[in-house]
């Protein structure tokens, strides 16, 4: 009787366990607790649960009977996939990073959510509850209090998701039960000096179930740093040799003046009393920002009958100043349809901006009333007017819709397959005008239908189908996308996920892809820079030359693919603590890129963007966007993951979860102490965490056009300014003890170096190391409740303090005769510097 007793329990008792326990819908629960086909199964809003049950919805569900014991541990959407998490956080995780907004606290775990692959952006694709959402606008303002636990995910699991595997994931889990309004002030101020930053911010976010809105303002306004502000050294022939004349350092910008209000809303609802209806999702946000250059002054040599000359600057800068408005709505849908689910999303944009930049004035008929005599070269100079401004306005309109139908559409052996499928249209406008070239005004559309399928299969299973392989699982994609502009372009991938043991996952993937330029690198305005630094490596020398920037239409189509090798081995001596190792090689045909550096090579290769005056001295840049052949890269990537606690996990009352009178196979277990745990955000223990992260770049080779020499980035060839350095380090980690934190944050690159020509007039560069340290210490002053008690306005307080570029570090470049080049000083390649900041804010 005993061997079918827990086959009974497990089959028949344990789904009544679990709905009593309000489990049902966070797991369809079977003898192997598995969810939905790697997808998290829906919220039902109704069965929300309420804050003081919120721990029991991770603890395992157990069932006893002699030595059986089923456990189904897994909650309301929390992702069932075979690629195994690259890390996990939980409330305590989180609030040791003291963030204020979800969109800090992704920033700060940037070295776990940074990927090699492909060439995506670099932003992670981030799920709420194991859904899509229309966009993270949605999210990234909201307090991170409101979530539950945080899972980060490898780039294949995007691919469930509707998206390219180029992305690594993150998995919000909220709270059922979440309610807070925020008010935020942070001000920083380079110990330097030279500029301020102002940062308001206000908020307001509910969360009950499903049901969720958040609304939240924000003004930033930082002031202009200047040329004259950081001491920077003048270029030769560029500093007016008559006392009394405007110094141009003082009207050249290192950093711009930049005010922002970011006004943004978010509510979610279920259709249907009984949520049966799916939920909606609303999003809407606007931008207005305005943004400040100067490009230093109109200057002018003046020359004498005698033949002596003078260099003349004329007073009033040269102003560029940028103002854009941004208006930002998105619209989502997701529902179960029999055992499927549905989602689709809709994200729309509109983009206005205005350039208005001064233009040189004509000062030839100053140059010839000096050389007749009637004008004194180093006298008064009688007034020019203005040449008046170019301008130059760009109107974007974007939209993007997507639908996606997941499920499990049939049972292998090993367990059940996971099928998605998805649909989508986007439409995006370009129109842009300026006065700043003879060309006519760029109007530019596109239309993009894509589709494509993603089936991932279990080959075998430790628990059911050939367990002695191992968990052994196959992921196929593929894509089109037909664009009205460019054809149809292709994608599809192949990947196989092995996890020998529960501690070790090994992964191999394939990546094809065709893509088109943006409509931005395409149809941008052409803008007119003045008096722009740029290093001359033929004659090793800097020269202030006139740089154009905009879109080009003759960007054609690019080529991508990718090849990664991944194993995640979760260490056995440290608790939630893993080893990750990647391994990518990419290589991309018909890259558009940005103009690079002008090195001998480039100029080559670009002639026709170059213009050098009579003497050979740089006078013009064409930067606008290109077109290179080849690029071709590999390199690892491996990091360490260790976190652990700091005191104990008792709670007030009762003995520490697994200690003495805990409950064992066969016994009664021990009831859970009352009183909130100690080690969650308003306990009395603590967190400490370390990530570190090394690329090492075995190969980074570019091909500019067709019949030119490959270019070796890692040894000298470099095309952007700075090198690329073969080894990299990422690290974050930090303390959180009784509300009090620390945090560090850093970044580390090898020194590298560029090539010059060769000829007698060239010289080589060479790129020093350079070393970032960020800190940030907080106080969560509510948790001090002696304090409170002394200023109850202190309870929900946090008071931090921050210091980035702790160490006042910036690179360092010389030529081959060790001087520092002009145009690569190092208030050129770190204007700020140090930069120490306050930062208060007060939760209700």
């Amino acid at each position: 009787m005993a061997p079918l007793l827990g086959p009974l329990v497990a089959g028949v008792c344990l789904p009544a366990l679990a709905q009593a326990e309000g489990l049902s819908r966070q797991v369809p629960v079977s003898v192997a607790g598995a969810a939905l086909g790697g997808v998290a199964a829906p919220a039902d809003p109704a069965e929300a649960m309420p804050p003081e049950d919120e721990d029991k919805q991770d603890d395992p569900l157990e069932v006893m009977s002699g030595d059986i014991v089923v456990v189904a541990p897994r909650i309301r959407g929390q992702l069932e996939v075979p690629s195994a998490p690259i890390a996990t956080f939980d409330e305590g995780d989180i609030a040791a990073y003291g963030a204020d907004s979800i969109g800090d606290l992704i920033d700060a775990i940037s070295p776990q959510t940074g990927s090699g692959r492909g060439r995506g952006s670099g932003m992670p694709v981030i799920l709420v509850n194991g859904q899509r959402i229309t966009s993270f606008r949605e999210m990234r303002n909201i307090p991170p209090e409101a979530i539950r636990k945080m899972e980060v995910l490898p780039e294949e699991v995007a691919l469930r998701f509707g998206y390219p595997a180029n992305q690594r994931v993150v998995n919000l889990i909220l709270k059922d039960k979440f309610s807070a309004t925020t008010l935020a002030g942070e001000y920083n101020r380079p110990t330097r000096g030279g500029y301020d930053n102002y940062e308001l911010e206000s908020g307001l976010v509910k969360i009950a179930g499903a049901r969720r809105y958040n609304f939240n303002a924000k003004y930033t306004d930082t002031s202009m740093l200047t040329e004259d502000e950081r001491n920077v050294r003048q270029a030769d022939g560029s500093v007016p040799t008559v006392a009394g004349d405007p110094n141009p350092a003082r009207y050249r910008s290192l950093a711009a003046a930049d005010a922002e209000l970011v006004l943004n809303g978010t509510m979610t609802q279920n259709l249907g009393d009984s949520g049966l209806g799916g939920a909606i999702t609303a999003n809407g946000s606007y931008t207005h920002s305005k943004m400040t250059t100067l490009s230093g002054l109109d200057t002018v040599s003046l020359e004498s009958p005698s033949g002596s000359t003078a260099l003349r600057a004329l007073p009033g800068a040269l102003r560029s100043q940028v103002v854009t408005d941004i208006f930002e709505a998105g619209l989502g849908y997701n529902t179960m349809i029999g055992s499927w689910m549905f989602n689709v999303t809709g994200d729309g944009s509109y983009t206005d901006a205005e350039t208005h930049t001064d233009k040189r004035r004509d000062l030839s008929g100053l140059q010839a009333d000096a050389r007749a005599g009637t004008l004194p070269i180093d006298g008064p100079l009688p007034l020019v007017p203005g040449a008046g401004r170019d301008f130059a306005r760009s109107r974007t309109a974007a939209l993007s819709s997507l639908a996606t139908l997941s499920g499990m559409p049939f049972r292998m052996p090993a367990g059940d397959a996971n099928l998605t499928v998805k649909g989508g249209y986007d439409f995006s406008r370009v129109r842009s005008t300026d006065t700043a070239s003879t060309g006519p005004d760029v109007r530019l559309n596109r239309g993009d239908l894509s589709g494509g399928v993603n089936l991932a299969l279990p080959l075998t299973s430790r628990g059911d189908f050939l367990g002695g392989i191992g968990d052994l699982a196959l992921n196929l994609s593929a894509g089109l996308n037909h664009l009205s502009d460019f054809g149809t372009l292709t994608d599809w991938s192949g990947g196989l996920t092995w996890s020998p043991t529960g501690k070790l996952t090994i992964q191999a993937s394939y990546l094809f892809e065709e893509a088109a330029p943006s409509l931005a690198l395409l149809g941008a305005p052409n803008v007119l820079t003045y008096n722009v630094s740029v290093y001359d490596f033929t004659n090793n020398r800097t020269a202030l030359v006139t740089v154009l920037t905009g879109g080009n239409q003759d960007l054609v189509k690019e080529t991508q693919r990718d090849i990664k090798l991944s194993a995640t081995w979760e260490l056995p001596f440290m608790e939630r603590s893993n080893l990750l190792v990647e391994y990518f090689r990419n290589r991309s045909s018909n890259v558009s890129e940005a103009f690079p550096m002008l090195t001998p090579a480039v100029e080559a290769a670009f002639q026709g963007r170059v213009v050098r005056d009579a003497e050979g001295n740089l006078t013009y840049i064409d930067r606008r966007a290109v077109t290179f052949d080849e690029e071709v890269s590999s390199r690892i990537r491996w990091g360490l993951n260790f976190q652990g606690k700091l005191g104990s996990d008792q709670a007030p009352g009762g003995p520490p979860p697994g200690g003495p009178g805990a409950g064992k196979p066969g016994q009664n277990a021990a009831p859970r102490p009352a009183g909130p745990p100690m080690m969650g955000p308003g306990g009395k223990g603590g967190r400490w965490n370390f990530s570190i992260y090394h690329t090492w770049r075995f190969t980074d080779r570019v091909t500019i056009a067709d019949g030119v020499e490959t270019l070796d980035q890692l040894n000298g060839e470099a095309l952007t300014a700075g090198g690329v350095p073969r080894h990299a380090f990422e690290a974050e980690g930090g303390l959180f003890r009784n509300g009090y934190g620390l945090r560090l944050k850093a970044e580390w690159e090898a020194p590298t170096h560029v090539n010059g020509s060769g000829a007698p007039t060239s010289s080589d560069l060479r790129f020093g190391s350079t070393f970032d340290v960020n800190l940030r210490l907080f106080a969560d002053l509510g948790k001090n409740e002696s304090l409170v008690a002394k200023m109850p306005f202190l309870k929900g307080t946090r008071l931090a303090l921050k210091a980035d570029n702790l160490l006042d570090s910036r690179q360092k470049v010389t030529d081959g005769n060790g001087v520092v080049p002009i145009a690569y000083q190092a208030a050129y390649r770190e204007p700020q510097g140090r930069v120490l900041g306050i930062d208060l804010r007060k939760m209700f």
